[in-house]
């Protein structure tokens, strides 16, 4: 799991501090939708109690939750890459207690600062690799074979 945590370690203590400046603390109620697919993300969130559903638009139908994110988790990376807009939805599952930060100030201060541009981005290249790599050990659990022979029971 990727923490806020593990992007501190990678700071020195004055970029620490700069990141803890402009964090705002932000209390979300049940059900509450914080971004759609397709729209601007301008800002993103590290949970630190609760939980969040990630979801996708399915024609049709409901939108289907692709995973759910929990403490000490990175809420969205899309604010990292241009075009800048989200490629899924996020609503909360239960209350949420989270550290949210202004996507346009911390790319901003990573452009200016190569030590923070840096770890923000091996943090958020972390985030990525877990979160493909638990997508794939899902997918196998869904797909894959279903003993280690090969062969059907």
């Amino acid at each position: 799991m990727t923490t806020i945590n593990n992007l501190f370690d990678e700071l020195p203590p004055d970029r620490r501090r700069q990141l803890t400046d402009i964090a705002v603390e932000v209390s979300l109620p049940r059900a509450t939708r914080l971004f759609e697919e397709g729209r601007r993300a301008d800002r993103f969130w590290i949970i630190l109690n609760g939980q969040v559903a990630l979801d996708q638009h399915v024609p049709g139908r409901r939108a289907a939750v692709v995973e759910t994110l929990g403490r000490g988790e990175l809420l969205g990376w899309a604010w990292l890459f241009p075009p800048y807009l989200w490629h899924l939805g996020a609503e909360t599952v239960s209350r949420v207690d989270a550290v949210e930060f202004d996507a346009r100030v911390i790319r901003e201060l990573c452009e200016s600062d190569p030590v923070l541009g840096r770890a923000m981005y091996r943090y958020v290249a972390k985030t990525v690799a877990d979160r493909l790599h638990g997508t794939r050990t899902r997918l196998l659990d869904l797909y894959g074979p279903q003993s280690s022979s090969g062969l059907d029971p």
